[in-house]
């Protein structure tokens, strides 16, 4: 049996949106993307966190390989690459994922999910949708 701890989603962009966009930076820069708290009560092990973005993506020049982080505060705690393909080919895509984060201690913490661009000579911009949640559970002894 498992109970809910806390849980927690963000939306900063709703939809598909060119004109709201912006550019991934270049590894080792991140862009972060979403921010969301997860509370963690006392007595409440073993536990874990699932979270799940999805993030839309657009190929600008080249074909950038974007790695998506997962923070814990200051820890990474997931990552993933993703292939964007521009002009020619595909160019919209919506990146989906999901982590786990297990018995995490008492507190409140953050989690921040990031995009960086790690083939130099390519663009990928965010686009839109953007959309990050998580819940915390607590787990059968």
């Amino acid at each position: 049996m498992v109970r809910i701890l806390d849980k927690a989603a963000v939306q900063p962009l709703s939809r598909f949106n060119p004109a709201r966009s912006f550019t991934i930076r270049r590894s080792p820069a991140k862009s972060s993307l979403a921010t969301i708290r997860i509370r963690i009560p006392a007595n409440a092990q073993p536990n874990r966190v699932d979270l799940v973005a999805s993030i839309g993506v657009r190929g600008v020049t080249g074909i950038g390989q974007i790695r998506f982080r997962v923070f814990r505060g200051k820890t990474e705690i997931f990552n993933t690459v993703q292939g964007i393909e521009s002009t020619g080919s595909e160019q919209n895509y919506i990146v989906s994922f999901q982590a786990e984060d297990r018995n995490v201690r008492a507190g409140t913490f953050s989690y921040t999910v990031t995009a960086e661009n790690m083939t130099a000579n390519t663009s990928v911009a965010v686009v839109g949708p953007i959309s990050f949640s998580g819940v915390a559970v607590k787990t059968r002894n």
